[in-house]
């Protein structure tokens, strides 16, 4: 919901109103608005909040507190450090670039936790959120390679658009669909104590209550 929440409003600022947003009225157009800075914040909550959904559903006790801990206080730092760039104004601060930056270690933290867990205990759905990790960087590299090949530019002169955006979202429309239909259906909370040395379930350990 957060990434869409973003993804509306970046196609808001970005598309469809960005010369009524940034140019109309002004001698010059300004480089950002207020609704792209509030996608980029949002988009980090997401993926913030996929880290909390990630600590619950493969990480139990001090694993999942650290977990959401960070998640917390990596949404907290970057909503100060965008809010800067944008009253300063600071144009790297509110940059796709940073946000990837921001991004970058909780994905990391999602191969490292899925990976661990796979190998321990092969269980499906670490496999698929692998494969949706996979994917989501296979999408990021793929959207940064055709930036740095200039691309857009090339195509553009040969009359055809079809920008680095283009194959972000290409690639996002995919993970989307994979997410709903792959992952979705074998996300369940986890159960037990985990380590990295191994796994402990608690429900064997002691009976429930309602026995």
């Amino acid at each position: 919901m957060l990434w869409g929440a973003g993804a509306l409003l970046a196609g808001t600022s970005y598309e469809a109103f960005s010369y009524a947003l940034k140019c109309a009225g002004r001698p010059a157009c300004v480089w950002t608005s207020g609704w792209e800075v509030l996608y980029l914040i949002l988009s980090v909550a997401s993926v913030d909040a996929m880290l909390v959904a990630e600590a619950y559903a493969c990480a139990t006790g001090r694993l999942r507190r650290g977990l959401i801990i960070y998640a917390a206080a990596n949404l907290a730092v970057y909503v100060v450090i965008a809010l800067i760039g944008a009253l300063v104004p600071v144009k790297f601060l509110i940059s796709f670039e940073l946000l990837i930056l921001f991004a970058a270690p909780t994905i990391l933290l999602f191969f490292i936790l899925n990976g661990w867990r796979y190998v321990k205990l092969k269980d499906r759905m670490d496999l698929a959120l692998l494969g949706a990790w996979a994917w989501l960087v296979v999408t990021l590299a793929a959207y940064f390679l055709y930036l740095m090949l200039g691309i857009t530019q090339t195509l553009w002169a040969r009359g055809v658009w079809f920008s680095e955006n283009d194959v972000l979202h290409i690639g996002l429309i995919v993970w989307m669909i994979y997410l709903a239909r792959v992952v979705a259906p074998r996300v369940v909370d986890a159960a037990g104590t985990y380590t990295f040395t191994g796994l402990k379930n608690l429900s064997e350990e002691a009976p429930s209550q309602s026995s």
